[in-house]
């Protein structure tokens, strides 16, 4: 979710700016960077649509380069060869925790005399490369955080290049960074840390600094950083969890950004129009799932409803309610039934429950609502009934003269509309809540609808005999 949300900022800064939005993968820790996790980050940002505007950049692919630039720092001056093996290193770490002192690498193999490195390295003794931190302080103004300094003696001299010639992530970075042309640096700022050394790489290198943006860490609504124990955590879940990726664009944007005012619900193009540097915020962002379902059910309420269609009908299509064909078939019938449905929805489950009702031949009554409404079985099967009969002598199915014939029918019976509407929802969809009563009977078409209502009787008789 956070390098969701990251991505997101980048591609909106870079539109916004008229810039371009690259896309590197960092496969080098092969560990960590499987074929699945790649696969990830594609299918996040194109289900996002965050379109990038070179080709893909491959981290591992650039090894060559990356050594040329570790080995450019050997040759000007700024990296040393370091033989400490990791034994030895360790060794000196213990000795400094029994001495309560914080561990320092003390630079021993940058006294060596030349011709003793000469030697070591002809004769193939394995070796680091080491970044030669120099004195002062290294500073930058940071987008979200503005000024920050650290002391230059709190930066050990960090390695480089690994000894089987393999680059540090820093080095890496900063190697791509420049061939890219890299102008603007967003991400995380738990890489705060990581950006002294880099400002150091670049200076060293010779390369302009980008500008950099950390920005904050998402937490829970328990404040604590978000991780699986919140439920989803990745960007792709939700995709298959009813969320529309225009609400989800627009959640995430609201994550350490503000518009200013009390606007939350935007769309794309306003949210390019509006971002920038000055609504970067520095507290961390909450993720607060019902707030997620909230702004979904904004964007299912106002969006154009044909593109609200195409995330819900493979969604019906899934469910096993209707195949691409029924749907295409009735594509009229069914962009209203939607529009009637988004507006109670908050996901794209939600309009898939409540639109089983009309989709299905034969429905199940749901225990709670049957409870409810249908508490007294003989008067509603008198209610049921006498509706069903006066349904099925109308002439014109639309709502005005529904309207009339049932609150006469309900008139009649010395009880108000509601209380005859009620037993209807329940027998026509089996749910106790839905569309408008009428838009339910026009929905469902005449014959069906008095179909369901003799069921429902059926269902209550049969009740009364068992």
């Amino acid at each position: 979710m956070g390098g969701a949300r990251t991505a997101l900022f980048n591609w909106l800064y870079a539109r916004h700016n008229g810039g371009q939005f690259l896309l590197r993968i960092e496969d080098t820790d092969r560990a960590r960077s499987t074929d699945e996790s790649t696969r990830a980050i594609f299918d996040g940002l194109n289900w996002l649509g965050l379109t990038w505007d070179e080709e893909v950049v491959y981290q591992g692919a650039n090894l060559a380069r990356h050594q040329a630039d570790a080995l450019r720092l050997l040759e000007n001056g700024s990296a040393y060869r370091c033989f400490c093996t990791p034994a030895e290193l360790d060794e000196r770490r213990k000795e400094a925790e029994a001495r309560k002192d914080a561990f320092r690498y003390d630079r021993r193999c940058d006294r060596l005399d030349p011709a003793e490195v000469e030697r070591r390295v002809a004769a193939g003794v394995p070796h680091v490369l080491r970044f030669r931190v120099p004195d002062g302080s290294t500073e930058w103004d940071d987008m979200v955080h503005g000024r920050i300094a650290f002391p230059n003696k709190d930066i050990e001299d960090f390695v480089i290049l690994r000894s089987d010639s393999t680059p540090i992530y820093n080095m890496a970075v900063v190697s791509d960074d420049i061939a890219m042309r890299i102008t603007i640096v967003m991400r995380g700022d738990d890489h705060i840390s990581n950006t002294p050394k880099q400002i150091l790489l670049y200076s060293a290198l010779g390369s302009p600094l980008p500008r950099f943006a950390h920005l904050p860490m998402i937490h829970g609504t328990d404040g604590k950083k978000l991780s699986k124990r919140h439920g989803a955590t990745a960007v792709g879940d939700y995709q298959h969890l009813g969320i529309l990726p225009s609400a989800m664009r627009n959640f995430l944007a609201l994550l350490g950004w503000s518009p200013g005012g009390d606007l939350e619900v935007m769309m794309l193009d306003e949210l390019v129009e509006r971002f920038g540097e000055d609504g970067l915020l520095k507290k961390a962002a909450v993720f607060d799932p019902k707030k997620l379902e909230w702004m979904n059910g904004q964007h299912l309420s106002i969006l154009p409803v044909e593109d609200v269609a195409q995330w819900v009908m493979p969604a019906l299509i899934a469910a096993g309610l209707a195949t691409a064909s029924e749907l295409a078939e009735r594509h009229d019938w069914f962009i209203l039934l939607l529009e009637l449905l988004r507006v109670r929805s908050r996901t794209i489950d939600d309009v898939v429950r409540q639109a089983r009702p009309f989709l299905v031949e034969e429905i199940t009554y749901d225990p709670d609502a049957t409870a409810k409404q249908w508490k007294d079985a003989a008067h509603t099967i008198t209610l049921l009934s006498e509706t069903r009969d006066r349904l099925e002598a109308l002439s014109d199915w639309s709502p005005e003269p529904m309207e009339e014939a049932l609150r006469e029918l309900a008139e009649s019976h010395g009880i108000t509309a509601g209380k005859l509407f009620q037993p209807m929802r329940v027998a026509l969809t089996g749910l106790a809540v839905s569309p408008g009563i009428f838009d339910v009977l026009v929905m469902l078409g005449k014959e069906r609808s008095l179909a369901r209502l003799e069921a429902a009787v059926a269902s209550l008789e049969r009740g009364q005999t068992d």
